[in-house]
């Protein structure tokens, strides 16, 4: 899983930042940012796409669906119009998971 969250929240991030923990072109998350409607930068006066945490946890959400159980973008889109808690649910297990077994595998080779 690509996706790492670090100890240490910001308050926003640039695409590039957020572009760097899905290992994705910013290209892809501009293009989520039109297709799925929970996905909400703020802009600065530049124009500069701004994130907010709630915005890359919606887009690890999408990542999850898209990349890690191979939905099409429509299927994604109607599985979280449907059924939003439980996809959010499954998606934070996995991060939890993937935590879980990064933190051991750390462990094992400090041993």
């Amino acid at each position: 899983m690509p996706y790492k969250e670090k100890e240490s929240q910001k308050l926003y991030y640039s695409i590039g930042e957020v572009a760097e923990k899905f290992k994705v072109n910013a290209s892809l998350i501009r293009f989520w940012e039109k297709e799925f409607d929970i996905i909400k930068p703020q802009k600065n006066k530049k124009g500069n796409r701004l994130f907010t945490q709630a915005d890359v946890d919606n887009f690890y959400i999408i990542f999850h669906l898209v990349k890690e159980r191979g939905y099409t973008l429509q299927g994604a889109k109607e599985k979280l119009k449907l059924n939003f808690k439980e996809v959010t649910s499954g998606a934070e297990v996995v991060k939890t998971l993937t935590k879980l077994k990064d933190f051991l595998l750390d462990l094992k080779e400090n041993l």
